[in-house]
């Protein structure tokens, strides 16, 4: 499965239907931002059909930026049926996300 660019529209009922979700906040002029994509793509592939891997542009869906909170950019949320209980701020090894996705499954 791709990675799903999400709206405030489907942003709750997604990720509430989702067991386990992970969610880039990021923006397209954002030089780490583009670095961390690149790893953001990889685990969408290795998690295809276990975790939901989602992109929210914060120029496009800045109401939910402030909905969670994003004062930094990369932020990666990670959800649990909707409810978030962890997130990263700025570009990581994807070892540093896939633990918390193992972790969690």
């Amino acid at each position: 499965m791709a990675i799903k660019h999400l709206t405030t529209a489907e942003f709750a009922p997604l990720t509430k239907a989702a067991p386990l979700a992970m969610v880039d906040f990021w923006a397209s002029w954002c030089g780490p931002c583009k670095m961390l994509s690149p790893t953001v793509e990889a685990i969408a592939q290795e998690y295809d059909g276990k975790v939901l891997v989602g992109k929210v542009n914060v120029d496009e869906e800045p109401e939910l930026a402030r909905q969670f909170g994003v004062m930094s950019i990369p932020t990666v949320v990670f959800l649990k049926n909707g409810v978030e209980f962890d997130r990263k701020v700025g570009v990581m090894p994807g070892d540093v996300f896939t633990g918390i996705l193992d972790d969690n499954l």
